[in-house]
This record gives C-alpha cells, sequence and structure tokens, in this order.
C-alpha cells in the first residue's frame, strides 16, 4: 500500500516505521516544510492517509488539503484532550466527524487513539499473549478494511466499534484512559473484566 503521513512528530514515526517493515511505501510529510511537505504527504497516500497532527492543526490541515484528500482512506489519530484530561469535544461533534467535514469527500476511520506512542514501537504489541485490540470507526467498508489490513499489519487485531458517529465514544475513552494512566497513575486496564465474564 501507498500511505502518506501528514505530521513528523512520534505517532508519525512509529506507524510509518511499522508499516515500512510490513513493506508498505510510506511517505512523511511534516508541517515544517510547509503545505508542500503535508500536499504532498496527501498525493503520495493513495491508498491511506494517516492524519498525525495534534488536534488544534488537524481541521485546518485538513481544509486546505480536502481536494487532494477527495476519495482517500483518511486515518484520524488524534485526540482532543485538554487541561486536566478534559474532552475538548464533549457534546460533539467528535474529532473525527469535524475532520470529515473538513474534508467531506474523503473516508474517514477513526484509530490508533487509544495507546501511547510508545505501544506502537512494539514489534508486535503483545501483551499477556494476547494482541493489542484497536477499535476503528467508520462508515465507508473499503477504508475500513484498508486499515483493518493496517492494523493486522502492527501484529494487532482490528475492532468493530461503529460508524463515524460512534468516533466520539472512542474519543472519550482515550480521554478516561490517559486521566487514569497519566494523571493518577492506575492499570487503566484492570477497569474491564475478561469477556467470559
Amino acid at each position: 500500500m501507498r500511505i502518506g503521513i501528514l505530521g513528523s512528530g512520534g505517532m508519525a514515526d512509529a506507524l510509518g516505521t511499522q508499516w515500512r517493515r510490513a513493506g508498505h511505501a510510506v511517505f512523511t510529510g511534516g508541517r515544517s516544510g510547509g503545505d508542500g511537505g503535508l500536499r504532498e504527504a496527501a498525493r503520495f497516500g493513495t491508498d491511506a492517509v494517516l492524519l498525525a497532527l495534534p488536534y488544534d492543526a488537524v481541521v485546518d490541515v485538513v481544509v486546505g488539503l480536502a481536494d487532494t484528500l477527495a476519495g482517500r482512506t483518511v486515518i484520524d489519530c488524534t485526540n482532543p484532550v485538554g487541561p486536566g484530561f478534559t474532552l475538548r469535544t464533549a457534546g460533539g461533534p467528535s474529532a473525527a466527524e469535524r475532520i470529515a467535514a473538513a474534508a467531506p469527500a474523503a473516508h474517514v476511520v477513526k484509530a490508533f487513539n487509544l495507546c501511547h506512542v510508545d505501544v506502537w514501537r512494539l514489534t508486535p504489541p503483545v501483551f499477556g499473549g494476547r494482541p493489542l485490540a484497536v477499535p476503528l470507526c467508520g462508515d465507508d467498508e473499503d477504508a475500513l478494511s484498508a486499515v483493518r489490513h493496517l492494523v493486522r499489519d502492527l501484529g494487532c487485531e482490528p475492532l468493530n466499534a461503529g460508524g463515524l458517529t460512534e468516533a466520539g465514544l472512542v474519543e472519550a475513552t482515550a480521554a478516561l484512559l490517559i486521566r487514569l494512566w497519566v494523571g493518577e497513575g492506575a492499570d487503566a486496564q484492570a477497569i474491564a473484566p475478561p469477556l467470559a465474564f
């Protein structure tokens, strides 16, 4: 697959490195390179474009690239978490829905936002023999299929978390997990019992 990554931070590096290892062609364009770098990455990503940008910047960037992103699978891994671990999009629309509105001809899938960047550097992210599960929200089946493929290439299992209207639930889950892990130093995994129970 040809994957364009918008952004040059930790998430861009971690996921880009893993997808290159899996044999995908990956091009990363950062904001410091100006709109040309971002646009070049968006053009490159004929199979998928990962938005590895801060939430504060992502909608404006997508508005400027809406023509290039038309028809593309666009993966949103942003977390709209503010001071005090608050959800900045509480009451909606979600970050993913705002991105979809900014590029209405793109096929947005929410994914990869629940884990710290260091988890995505693990090869593979398996804990106690159990592969990490990655919830996906989206409305386009072809786009979801492409992202499922990319999830499996990391050694993870994709989970159907609903349509794009459900992305707010995944974003709220991220805010809660970040509050527990970072704010409280708690084992957030302990809040969910095993499936058998």
